[in-house]
């Protein structure tokens, strides 16, 4: 018997023959009551072994992402730790600026900021399909921590990627021969810069966060 063809409806029947007595009657009870806790226990089964099913696809689906996620991490944090080299070089430029009203020779400035892609396509899924409720506390826990992390991790990136941009007005319409920034406008660039590395601390901090949730769950739950 397929187990997800028993009926949601339980029928009760009378008995076909008349009963003779309260033996009778008390046979009859207990045939049916047996019968419907039988098929109850059928009905919970079946429904025990659906949310078993949808927990272990979530599982995999969460498993495989999370995987996935953990391997481009390392380069995202190898192009930050750039980014903020660049940055450290674009302030000891601007203070030369701002000391010696001209810009030094050879000098370059590079300001850059970008958003690492991280998938939380399945953790959506988990939490639409109800799965997570059918989850021990503890997995569900452990889950919400990674993906509370990454949710973070992308807000920050967004607002260091919004500073960056404000950062970079400024040389948005330069050229090669124009005049070198003064003193006020190499402050101002300054200040900026200074903002965005404050943020690119932040991405530093989560991401590595990141890292260690990534790596203490895929220890935990090898392939």
């Amino acid at each position: 018997m397929n187990l997800d063809e028993v009926p949601a409806v339980i029928d009760v029947h009378p008995p076909h023959e008349p009963m003779h007595g309260w033996r009778d009657f008390f046979l009859h009870l207990t045939t049916i009551t047996i019968g419907l806790l039988i098929a109850l226990s059928l009905e919970g089964f079946v429904e025990w072994q659906h949310h078993r099913h949808l927990v272990h696809e979530a599982e995999a689906s969460l498993h495989a992402e999370i995987e996935s996620n953990a391997k481009g991490l390392p380069d995202a944090i190898a192009n930050l730790h750039k980014n903020q080299a660049d940055l450290k070089n674009d302030v000891t430029v601007l203070k030369y600026i701002i000391k010696n009203h001209k810009e030094p020779e050879h000098s370059s400035m590079t300001i850059s900021s970008g958003i690492q892609n991280i998938d939380d396509v399945s953790w959506k899924t988990a939490q639409s399909t109800t799965a997570l409720s059918y989850m021990s506390y503890a997995q569900a826990e452990q889950y919400s921590s990674i993906y509370s992390t990454q949710n973070e991790l992308f807000g920050a990136e967004q607002q260091a990627a919004r500073d960056a941009i404000i950062s970079l007005a400024p040389f948005m319409n330069t050229a090669k021969d124009d005049p070198d920034l003064t003193e006020g406008q190499a402050n101002d660039i300054k200040q900026k810069i200074e903002v965005l590395q404050g943020q690119l601390t932040l991405v530093d901090s989560l991401m590595k966060d990141l890292d260690a949730n990534y790596k203490k769950f895929l220890t935990a739950h090898p392939s």
